[in-house]
């Protein structure tokens, strides 16, 4: 069965004629299923737990990439989580803004979505671990006064810049490569002086006493923090043209 869950903003009169859409796009294709709102869910572990204990073979998030991480979180820390990995899949249908994980997976829009999901094409990835937040796409922070511990050795940024650290790419332009089946995490620092570094590691340790690390574009967490990557922990839906092999 496929459980949509659909995220709170999509209340919003705005979203209605892309709703409809979606909704008369499913049921053409075969694919309706249970609709979970969450401005109806006060616990969303424990709705997403449940809909695994009764045999739900899809969870969809509609919305953004909050909609998400919000999921994915949910779904990896429940003590279901074994049988997810193994039996159940996540889907995503973006709307409105703030869609880079979607894009990652080569989903452009709702239409595309369900077309994607009805071509089920699946693809076990890794998950980026930042603290005790999980993160599809990738985390960032300001370079400037930024400490990266990683292996015993201590990198230090004074320029002004981004740091990102990367599990799988959200935009074709990028030029460095990142492969999210392969345990490991790259570490681009881009400072505005043009300066580049580039590394790949499975751990890292990072503080930074003025700015905070942004988790996949959604949620802002202080530092010090440890970085990490879970390897194969996902099933998802993707499209063809996603951004990796």
């Amino acid at each position: 069965m496929h459980v949509y869950i659909y995220d709170e903003y999509l209340n919003k009169t705005k979203y209605n004629r892309a709703i409809n859409r979606l909704e008369i796009r499913l049921t053409d294709l075969g694919l309706n299923g249970k609709i979970i709102r969450l401005n109806n869910v006060k616990n969303i572990k424990s709705a997403v737990q449940n809909e695994i204990k009764i045999g739900s073979k899809t969870i969809i998030a509609v919305g953004n990439n909050q909609t998400v991480n919000k999921i994915i979180g949910a779904i990896i820390d429940t003590d279901l989580y074994d049988d997810f990995q193994q039996k159940t899949l996540l889907g995503i249908i973006p709307i409105g803004d703030d869609n880079s994980i979607a894009n990652s997976f080569g989903i452009k829009n709702a239409e595309d979505a369900c077309n994607i999901l009805l071509a089920r094409r699946i693809e076990n990835i890794d998950i980026g671990l930042a603290g005790d937040n999980y993160f599809l796409n990738q985390s960032t922070i300001e370079s400037a006064g930024t400490t990266l511990e990683i292996n015993g050795c201590t990198i230090e940024t004074q320029e002004k810049g981004e740091i990102k650290i990367i599990n799988l790419l959200s935009d074709k332009k990028e030029t460095i490569k990142s492969n999210p089946h392969d345990g490991k995490l790259e570490v681009l620092i881009r400072t505005r002086k043009r300066d580049q570094t580039f590394l790949t590691v499975k751990t890292l340790r990072l503080h930074n006493p003025s700015h905070q690390l942004i988790v996949d574009d959604v949620v802002k967490i202080d530092t010090p923090v440890e970085i990490n990557v879970k390897k194969a922990k996902l099933n998802i839906i993707v499209g063809k043209d996603r951004l990796f092999e």
